[in-house]
This record gives structure tokens, sequence and C-alpha cells, in this order.
């Protein structure tokens, strides 16, 4: 497992919405720090701030004021481009809607990041090959995600998100669209990947038994951390 260094340090951070003359502050302040090999859930009431506090740790959103540290190295000024190229080489996202692309079938779904890193196709096959195997998808490839269940179709997303190996994973209600059972298997292999291969994980969610299987729980109240 990797051994615990700090890879994510929020340092008074804000975030300002502004609606014409009114402003909303969904982040009033935050200083945080994640580990690298942690497994963290971040719990809150809708409103709460845990999704504006994602997005900024993953590069989607920039925040209004503060200092975010990532690997040493402060991004929070980051333009819009370097955000993105950030993002696509140090952070994997899962999401409730699975988010894959219809006309793709499993592999194709899989290998698109690496497209993006102007990986040649038969690098991206093998890559996504390995991690499709990993998340016991590899004898789905050619299944688009139609013809996949729910639980396959978040396999897949979470086989996508570990196909460039990304400092840290993100899951957005990973387990939300699921069944129990299924979502108690989805909650299995994102144990398996921090316990046997050290991953980083954040996972946002509303669900008690999901956040109980985490190492450590940030709750938000009102852009504030209550409880950590």
């Amino acid at each position: 497992m990797s051994s615990l260094t700090n890879l994510i340090d929020l340092q008074n951070i804000t975030k300002v919405y502004q609606s014409g003359m009114s402003e909303f502050h969904a982040l009033k302040g935050i200083s945080f720090q994640l580990m690298r090999g942690e497994m963290l859930a971040l719990v809150g009431a809708s409103g709460s701030g845990k999704s504006t506090m994602m997005n900024i740790m993953g590069f989607l959103d920039h925040c209004s004021t503060g200092n975010y540290i990532f690997a040493g190295e402060n991004v929070s000024r980051l333009t819009d481009q370097e955000l993105a190229i950030t993002r696509n080489q140090k952070i994997g996202f899962v999401f409730q809607s699975f988010f894959l692309l219809p006309r793709l079938n499993a592999l194709q779904n899989v290998m698109l990041p690496l497209f993006y890193r102007e990986e040649s196709p038969a690098v991206a096959r093998t890559k996504a090959m390995t991690i499709l195997k990993k998340v016991a998808m590899d004898k789905f490839i050619d299944h688009k995600p139609n013809q996949l269940s729910g639980g396959q179709q978040q396999r897949v997303a979470i086989a996508r998100a570990l196909v460039g190996d990304p400092d840290v994973i993100f899951a957005d209600e990973p387990t939300g669209a699921l069944d129990s059972k299924t979502g108690e298997e989805v909650m299995n292999l994102f144990l398996r990947l921090n316990q046997e291969e050290g991953r980083t994980i954040v996972i946002v969610t509303h669900d008690k038994e999901v956040s109980q299987q985490c190492q450590r729980v940030v709750t938000l109240k009102d852009g504030l951390i209550v409880c950590d």
C-alpha cells in the first residue's frame, strides 16, 4: 500500500457564486488535507457544499479565494485549459449515472481517456483490457451500455476512472443508482482497490452504510467542515 504522504491540501478555500446582485457562499473557508492511500467519505445534506468541494479538488471548478496545493504544487490559479489537462492526467471520476457513451462498447468507453492523452490505439486497448479484467468485465468488452446491468455499467465506469492510473478517484454517489446487493459489490471493489493497491479514493455520499466503510468521514454543513 502507498505510504501516507500529503496529496491534497486545501487552505482556507472559499467558493462564491454570483447571481445578479446576490451572492451564494457555497464554501466558507475550508481547510482540509487528504493523504495518499486514504479512503475518505465526504458527507452532508444537500446544499452543504460537498459537491462544490469535490469539484474544486477534482479540477472541475476554481475556488474563489484560498490556496489549493496538489502534490506539493499550488494549483489555485490554473487556467481552464490547465485544469482540463491536470484533470485528465491526475483525476479519475465515477458518477451515480455512469456517464458512459451509449454508442461505444465497454472497451471503447474505457479507452477514451487515453485518446485524450494521445496514446496509440494499441497501447490504449492493452491498458483498457487489463483494467477491465481487474474489475471482472473483460468478458463484456463488446457490450454497449444498454446491454449491461447497472452494476456492470458502474464497473466499466470504475475501469474508465482507473485506466489512466490517477492520483485520486472521486466517486460521487457511486451506489446511488444501484440495488443494495450490487451497491455492496461496488463498495467491495473500491475497498479492494484501496486496501490492495493503495488507491486514494474520495466518496461523496448520503448513504451511512457506505460512509461507515471508509477509513475517515468528513462532514460538511453550510459550507463548513463540522466533523473530521
